[in-house]
């Protein structure tokens, strides 16, 4: 049996190098799905955190008494949201107060709709995008017998 072994092993081709070129080979597809990879979950966290922001953003504003302070109550709150989640962007925050006017006893709601453009300038390769520009909506109740102006 060993004798068949030997002679197996004498008949067969070399295969030295092919490791390397193996490796020359897979090494640029490999390197392009773990930087795809981070930036999917780069835009994933980014989405949820503009998400939240949104929440808190309409909810700080449903909160307000007044149209023009639920829009400073929105942004404010949306820049400290964003920024306590660690997400460097220039939001840029549009507050729906118009059921602001609406008489107190009827139903009514402020929305906030978030848009930030979350760069990739640190994962440097080839044919990836600079950034991408994410939004996130989030509409929030006025109480009912709240006192608003």
């Amino acid at each position: 049996m060993s004798i068949l072994i030997t002679w197996w092993r004498a008949r067969r081709p070399a295969d030295d190098g092919s490791a390397a070129l193996e490796t020359v080979i897979l090494a640029p597809p490999l390197l392009a799905f773990l930087a795809f990879a981070v930036i999917g979950m780069r835009i994933e966290v980014a989405a949820g955190a503009i998400e939240a922001a949104a929440h808190d953003a309409a909810r700080a504003a449903s909160i307000s008494r007044t149209a023009a302070e639920a829009q400073a109550n929105a942004n404010a709150t949306a820049n400290a949201s964003l920024s306590n989640q660690g997400l460097s962007c220039d939001p840029v925050v549009a507050v729906n107060t118009t059921q602001f006017a609406r008489q107190v006893g009827t139903p009514a709601a402020v929305t906030v709709d978030i848009t930030c453009a979350v760069s990739f300038a640190d994962i440097a390769a080839p044919g990836m995008p600079g950034s991408r520009t994410l939004e996130a909506s989030f509409t929030s109740p006025i109480d009912w017998y709240r006192a608003r102006q």
